[in-house]
């Protein structure tokens, strides 16, 4: 059994932060659901204390979380929030009424829980991960807080994945592909048998639109737990979409009804794909309740998902993008095709280092007049270098550079699109694309943002 010190009280976030990091990576897993069980007993099962919409899948799963989030709160519900990984800031995970935690309050709800871990740790095989403690810290806030409802997505998988000690009301499965695979398995139908496992009976489990082999696993479980599933394509549907200034125009049918003319501030056909899965969530568990059209239509237009197809620049365009397996990137691509005419596309690319990279590339090869090849600050990025090998191979050699440093690469992009854009064609602009890596985006965001924070402030004679 590996001894873990007792736990101490944290009195900054960035104490919390480290406590956390010492404990077991939240990409190791070890399928068991003991301890986090034995860890919210402890506090008293706070994942009890509300209904919980649950979420899995492999791809679109914060977006459509945040879609449900906004929906609820338009029903003047009393929101928590749980997603992962985080952009920036470890505060992003858990949400209030759409609202991080601020420092304090993520301080607070660690020390709620943090006499207890050591309490956990010795009595189990393997002490508390990071996901385990985090997860254990959202349920506990959204206890305290009180919330009406929960929005939780899985940190991995679904069967074992910490967050499953809750019982969804609504189980939501978001389309399913491969990511994850020396841990899930590298098939769709393989890793679909563990997203299944989030769905529960008494549940109702929304199914985005999957694969063939991913849909009959999910269908088979519905039947086992005697759950009755709704279907995009069968029970909702996306009726049209037109792209539009700043995303783009649906005709959504729901559950319950059909709503015309609402506006999404999100590109590409995921989104309105998410969009509709997340419509179908709310109506599935608000039970026979018809919505409001205008509720819909404004909860929509106020979406937002940092870090997906998100401007964070203009002059020339960057948007940031966190695309980190084939099925994402292929979304992204035709997005791009969809809602942009860039010419050129720049890409900064920076992955993990356990992803499909070549498959990443390849989506992406069409759409890219040149990709900057960096890595992100963690130790599982893969090397520059070693991306680049991989580029060669897709690209060619003269469309690839390296630049290790990330704010570098994103530099080196900008000067390429301006100049191209100088020199080129009268279709479009030059843009600059940052993807491959929720991390590498989320870095990319901090120091952009940190970047033009000076410019932006009026009157400051500093």
């Amino acid at each position: 059994m590996t001894e873990q010190p007792q736990a101490r009280l944290a009195t900054t976030i960035a104490e919390v932060d480290d406590a956390l990091q010492s404990r077991w990576p939240e990409n190791r897993l070890e399928p068991s659901l003991d301890r986090i069980r034995a860890f919210t007993e402890l506090l008293g099962d706070p994942q009890h204390a509300y209904p919980v919409i649950h979420l899995t899948g492999t791809n679109g799963k914060t977006s459509t979380s945040r879609m449900i989030d906004t929906l609820l709160r338009a029903l003047d519900l009393r929101t928590g929030r749980f997603t992962s990984p985080h952009l920036e800031r470890i505060n992003e995970r858990i949400c209030i009424d759409g609202e991080p935690l601020t420092d304090e309050e993520f301080v607070r709800a660690f020390n709620e829980v943090a006499p207890y871990t050591h309490l956990v740790d010795s009595t189990q095989p393997f002490p508390l991960s990071f996901f385990e403690t985090v997860v254990a810290m959202a349920y506990a806030a959204f206890a305290d807080a009180p919330v009406d409802v929960a929005i939780v997505e899985v940190g991995l998988g679904g069967e074992w994945d910490a967050t499953n000690v809750a019982d969804g009301t609504v189980a939501v499965v978001t389309p399913i592909a491969v990511d994850h695979a020396r841990l899930l398995g590298d098939t769709p139908e393989v890793i679909a048998v563990e997203k299944a496992g989030i769905i529960k009976p008494g549940a109702v489990a929304v199914l985005a639109e999957q694969l063939p082999g991913p849909a009959e696993v999910l269908l088979r479980r519905c039947a086992e737990v005697d759950v009755t599933p709704v279907r995009e394509g069968l029970e909702f549907a996306v009726v049209s979409r037109v792209p539009a200034v700043g995303g783009q125009m649906l005709t959504l049918r729901g559950l319950r009804a059909e709503y015309d003319e609402v506006f999404l501030p999100l590109y590409g056909a995921h989104q309105a794909q998410n969009a509709v899965t997340a419509l179908a969530a709310v109506e599935a568990f608000l039970g026979d309740q018809v919505l409001d059209a205008e509720i819909v239509r404004d909860a929509f237009s106020r979406a937002t998902s940092p870090g997906r197809l998100e401007i964070i620049r203009r002059s020339p365009m960057i948007l940031l993008d966190a695309a980190h397996n084939p099925h994402g990137a292929e979304s992204t691509a035709a997005a791009l095709e969809d809602s942009f005419a860039f010419s050129p596309l720049i890409g900064v690319i920076g992955v993990m280092a356990d992803k499909e990279v070549e498959g990443v590339l390849a989506a992406f090869e069409p759409h890219l007049a040149h990709v900057v090849c960096t890595q992100n600050s963690t130790a599982r990025a893969l090397p520059a270098v070693e991306l680049a090998a991989v580029a060669r191979e897709v690209f060619g050699e003269d469309r690839v550079s390296v630049t290790p440093r990330l704010i570098d690469a994103i530099d080196e992009a900008t000067t390429l699109a301006e100049a191209g854009e100088a020199v080129g064609s009268s279709i479009g602009s030059g843009a600059v694309l940052v993807t491959g890596s929720v991390v590498t985006v989320g870095e990319a965001r901090a120091m952009l943002r940190r970047r033009e924070r000076p410019a932006d402030r009026e009157g400051d004679g500093g």
